[in-house]
């Protein structure tokens, strides 16, 4: 990876600049400045997000799609906008394959729906081992309605799966392969175009978890083959409730309607109802507008910063922090691989990242403790949890400095 600031980021990039943007980054937190490190669960929104949400509801506020007044029209523009923003932003070859949604879950949980039509009896679903509860569940729920069969594939003791087990997993009856691109629990970045390949040759179709990718890696579904993809717009510093799937138009178009209202249909009638074409399909009822349209300023604000930047200062921060904390005794980290986001999930001997995280957060220092909603890595681990340690492209070595006298604080009041 490029390491010269110069020739990886943006002459505009400056980190000051940027943390000005973040108004919660300046408040404090048990009268010390807060630190924030807990970006892998939902990451902090810079002004210009707030204020496209705020003035929707000042300037805006209307249904979209249903009127022909000019406030409606509005709305449908500027939601519209952010559709063609994420499109352009994931490389989607149709505006009609992005489908608004509430986030990664709801995405995941459309397809799962679908796919409840789509599988028989002895059909194969294969899911990773680091996956969220979230691209796990739905599957099993897929699995038990249909007796389709779920396969795991496996992980090794850094975190990465096992490739040559996938080749042994895949055959004629795998009908999806479903892994996140990055695990929430660790960090480690997945092969998905090796995945992807795979399974296809095998004519299997494949769901990708982005919502830990698409704010730290830049993401062409076109390129990668991809048939379904998601993410969360609050991963990538735009609001909570509003997300994206991506799917293969034949695809989509192919998968039964997952709920049944207002705007998803051509036409009603009590003999019978017919449905409206992509994207609307899938976006039953009025959606979260404010949220789509900030999703799309969220979406202005990556690309004014650009991934490419994003990514050097993010991977230098982990290479940092990773150094000052493997200089702490016991302290063990899972998931110490070279190809990484920037997330540290550790312990240390003897204690219990419960209390860990307790204290560092009365140090003013935000991090996420407990099973991440990845409950098979830590019972693969046989931990009950671990410190995991996340950071964005405003956070600073500065910060880190702090997170880890705040760890070695934590040591030797614990020990």
């Amino acid at each position: 990876m490029c390491t010269s600031d110069l020739t990886c980021r943006p002459m505009g990039f400056s980190i000051d600049n940027i943390r000005a943007d973040f108004p919660i980054l300046h408040r404090q937190v048990n009268g010390k400045p807060l630190v924030y490190f807990d970006n892998a669960a939902t990451s902090q929104k810079p002004q210009q997000v707030i204020d496209a949400l705020v003035h929707y509801y000042s300037h805006q506020n209307a249904n979209i799609h249903r009127g022909v007044h000019a406030l409606s029209q509005e709305a449908t523009d500027a939601y519209e906008a952010a559709r063609d923003l994420i499109q352009s932003f994931f490389n989607a070859k149709h505006r009609e394959e992005i489908i608004l949604t509430s986030g990664t879950t709801h995405s995941i949980n459309l397809v799962a729906h679908g796919y409840r039509s789509l599988l028989s009896q002895g059909d194969e679903i294969i899911v990773g081992q680091a996956e969220h509860h979230s691209n796990i569940v739905p599957w099993q729920m897929a699995c038990d309605l249909t007796g389709a069969i779920l396969r795991v594939l496996p992980m090794d003791q850094n975190g990465q799966l096992k490739l040559d087990d996938f080749q042994n997993l895949l055959n004629t009856k795998t009908k999806l392969v479903v892994v996140n691109q990055v695990s929430n629990a660790l960090g480690t970045i997945n092969p998905i175009k090796t995945i992807i390949d795979l399974a296809h040759k095998q004519g299997a179709r494949v769901l990708i978890d982005g919502a830990q990718a698409s704010s730290h890696i830049k993401v062409d579904v076109h390129a990668l083959d991809v048939d379904y993809y998601t993410t969360s717009a609050h991963k990538m510093c735009g609001p909570t409730g509003v997300g994206m799937l991506y799917g293969k138009k034949e695809l989509l178009e192919a998968l039964p309607a997952y709920q049944g209202g207002g705007e998803m249909i051509k036409e009603v009638y009590f003999e019978g109802t017919t449905y409206a074409g992509l994207p609307h399909k899938f976006e039953a009822g009025t959606p979260n507008i404010a949220g789509g349209i900030a999703f799309g300023a969220a979406i202005k604000y990556l690309n004014s910063i650009g991934l490419d930047a994003i990514a050097t200062h993010e991977d230098e921060l982990l290479q940092y922090a990773t150094a000052g904390l493997k200089d702490i005794d016991d302290l063990i980290i899972y998931g110490d691989v070279p190809d990484k986001t920037a997330v540290i999930s550790f312990n240390i001997n003897g204690l219990h990242p419960y209390d860990v995280g307790t204290l560092l957060d009365q140090m003013g220092i935000a991090v996420r403790t407990g099973q991440h909603c990845a409950q098979p890595v830590m019972d693969f681990y046989g931990i009950p949890g671990t410190v995991r340690a996340s950071f964005a492209f405003y956070n600073t070595k500065e910060e880190i400095d702090l997170l880890i006298s705040g760890v070695r604080r934590a040591v030797s009041m614990l020990l």
